[in-house]
């Protein structure tokens, strides 16, 4: 927090001071972490409360955003977003990055909007629609990007159950039971601390329970073995493509094809041609815009970034598709071309797991689970409407 400034004392760090200083600063943010604690150990949403909080405290009068809101949930959110206007009314000036329409028309006054590199307009917010922004984004009338969508339809309750879980526990959630049919879309919401993503992650074999079972088709998953778990069937897009999603010094192919490397070869070799001729319809079925298999991966946008993730977890054809975050830091446009995927999932006869902060992710699924402090709390077919998924979430509605 205190890099390159860090307070001296006879020209040498105080590192009491520093200490002192940093806690401060963070309980100003309510960041509920010690300041002794090493970085790459702590939460993806609490790192980034943690940078954010490093760069107010500059005393900067013109602060550069961007994505801050990527990893944070509604309530952390709203607290960036009440210093922000604190710090408006003090005279600091943002330049403020995002891809979430309803952030812009929160805290920002004018809007400048780019696509393919190039400037497409600048406007007060108060005077451009929400509409004309979406289609200045996109570059598509919002009736085309509508049509793209598909509309979760009566769930198949004579499908088979793919996903079965039974009194899963751990730290993070406990007695969990949670089922996934055949070609359905479930989701899982919840604040940052409700163990959502600590549960969608026990199924990709991130973490083992202390108690219960999963069985996917009628076979005992494995925990605590991300192979095991790609052998049995389990397809991952992670929460933060740049910590866990992507190796940036590989390519794209090379990304794209990790996960189903056995079958590219014999004896342990793969075969070039034949991972090429994988990844090259990865790319063309993700839509990745990109020069080729063979171009890296850091080249990307976020949007293409992102869909290389996706892309991986798709190569295996997996019974189950468990999607942490998956349209986070990328633009209208990509964001519908990586959902479309997920209704691609659905009609494929896969079961998926969708974990999200975003009320539009979680609106193509059929059902939504709500997690509070570990628990399920709540369960909203599809049709709800935002205030009542969101008390859930706050844990309004369940005291």
């Amino acid at each position: 927090m205190f890099i390159n400034r860090q307070p001296l004392q006879r020209g040498f760090i105080s590192w009491r001071r520093l200490k002192a200083e940093a806690a401060r600063l963070l309980d100003t943010w309510d960041v509920r972490v010690d300041p002794d604690a090493r970085t790459a150990d702590l939460k993806v949403e609490d790192r980034q409360m943690v940078e954010i909080a490093r760069a107010l405290s500059f005393g900067a009068r013109f602060i550069i955003l961007d994505e801050p809101t990527a990893q944070l949930d509604n309530r952390e959110i709203e607290r960036l977003f009440s210093r922000m206007r604190a710090l408006q009314d003090s005279g600091v000036t943002f330049l403020f990055i995002s891809h979430h329409l309803q952030e812009v028309y929160e805290v920002c006054q004018t809007v400048t909007v780019l696509r393919d590199a190039r400037w497409i307009t600048t406007a007060p917010v108060a005077d451009l629609p929400r509409r004309a922004l979406v289609e200045a984004m996109a570059g598509e009338s919002v009736e085309v990007l509508a049509e793209q969508a598909v509309d979760p339809g009566d769930v198949d309750h004579g499908a088979p159950v793919l996903l079965e879980a039974r009194g899963l526990t751990s730290p993070a959630y406990e007695a969990i039971d949670l089922t996934v049919r055949r070609g359905e879309v479930v989701g899982l919401a919840g604040s940052s601390a409700s163990g959502k993503i600590e549960l969608a992650e026990t199924f990709t074999g991130l973490h083992s329970p202390t108690g219960g079972t999963a069985r996917l088709d009628g076979r005992r998953l494995p925990f605590g073995d991300v192979r095991k778990a790609l052998e049995a069937g389990v397809g991952f897009v992670p929460r933060d493509r740049h910590e866990q999603g992507l190796v940036f010094g590989m390519s794209i192919g090379d990304n794209a094809t990790l996960s189903v490397l056995d079958r590219l070869g014999r004896l342990g070799f793969v075969g070039t041609d034949r991972k090429r001729g994988v990844a090259t319809a990865l790319i063309e079925r993700l839509d990745i815009h990109a020069a080729g298999p063979d171009q890296p991966v850091s080249d990307l946008s976020g949007g293409n970034a992102q869909k290389v993730v996706m892309a991986r977890a798709l190569a295996s054809d997996p019974q189950l598709l468990v999607l942490v975050n998956p349209t986070a830091g990328v633009d209208v446009k990509s964001k519908e071309s990586l959902l479309a995927r997920v209704d691609s999932a659905r009609e494929d006869g896969t079961a998926v797991l969708v974990v999200s902060d975003e009320l539009d992710d979680l609106r193509r699924c059929d059902r939504v689970l709500v997690l509070f402090h570990g628990r399920v709390v709540a369960e909203h077919p599809a049709g709800w409407r935002d205030h009542e998924l969101i008390a859930s979430i706050e844990g309004v509605d369940h005291g």
